[in-house]
């Protein structure tokens, strides 16, 4: 519990403005969520956080670097991954405690502390790749997926013009369409 607690950022006694904080995340770290080790065996990252205080709404950014070692899908050797991430996250005023989105919480007027634990770790398991290969172990086929991004499927050309690609993709139209023909 006491580990924990050195993620709390005291929000209640800051003032207005900008505001920053610095972590060392490390195997420690690790330990404090379950089944973490499934999936990383080790971590040094430093995370800095910038933390923007306003009147309605707090911004935080996190920046994220160093590595994590995970294990390779191909050799099974472990290897160290770099980390170099950047992350926003807001905290709105509202009535009650709840999470809106992926990037925004609503906290209560008298919140004493938000705790970026378990961001930090969210934010660690979203810097490793979904493929995790060595880079001894790399081939050309597997750069060349780096390069070309997140596009698995590539459709041929269409036969429709862009009248009828906006028809099909708006229903109202089509609605109103079929009651002009219907007459």
């Amino acid at each position: 519990m006491k580990f924990i607690r050195k993620f709390d950022i005291d929000i209640i006694r800051l003032k207005e403005g900008r505001h920053n904080f610095t972590f060392e995340i490390d195997t420690e770290f690790l330990d404090h969520f379950e089944n973490s080790r499934d999936i990383v065996n080790d971590v040094a990252i430093k995370v800095e956080i910038e933390l923007d205080k306003r009147i309605n709404l707090i911004e935080v950014i996190f920046n994220l670097k160093g590595k994590v070692n995970i294990t390779c899908d191909r050799s099974l050797e472990n290897f160290d991954h770099p980390t170099d991430l950047s992350h926003k996250i807001i905290y709105k005023y509202g009535q009650e405690e709840a999470e809106i989105d992926d990037e925004i919480y609503f906290i209560t007027n008298d919140t004493q502390s938000i705790n970026v634990m378990q961001l930090i770790y969210e934010f660690i398991l979203l810097g490793i790749p979904a493929k995790k290969i060595h880079p001894d172990h790399l081939t050309e086929e597997d750069e060349d997926d780096e390069d070309e991004g997140w596009i698995v499927y590539e459709a041929g050309e269409s036969d429709l013009t862009e009248e009828q690609i906006k028809d099909d993709r708006n229903p109202f139209w089509k609605a109103l369409k079929n009651l002009k023909n219907n007459e």
